[in-house]
């Protein structure tokens, strides 16, 4: 196995870890869905995924990843607005 291809399996399993270590968190009541610990874990464990999948070719696991992460993106994005910040008129 080439250094390459050592890199990607283990970013493939840490991926794996830090997704299914965030969702053990919120299941136990360790993390909270909205905090920047399980956002940033499943970011960071959807790269590693994507990363994975595409080496081997499973482009829909790929497909969801990049969807997985931007949702946690999105979600990191919100939870730093300081509150009170909307432009809104609510």
């Amino acid at each position: 196995m080439s250094p390459l291809e050592l890199f990607v399996e283990i970013a493939g399993w840490a991926g794996a870890l830090l997704i299914l270590g965030g969702y053990f968190g919120v299941s136990t009541g360790k993390l909270t869905p909205r905090s920047a610990l399980f956002q940033g874990m499943n970011v960071v464990g959807a790269a590693g995924f994507i990363l994975n999948s595409w080496w081997h070719g499973a482009v829909p696991s790929a497909a969801l990843n990049v969807v997985w992460m931007m949702i946690g993106i999105y979600t990191l994005w919100r939870i730093s607005k300081p509150k009170g910040s909307s432009t809104s008129a609510t």
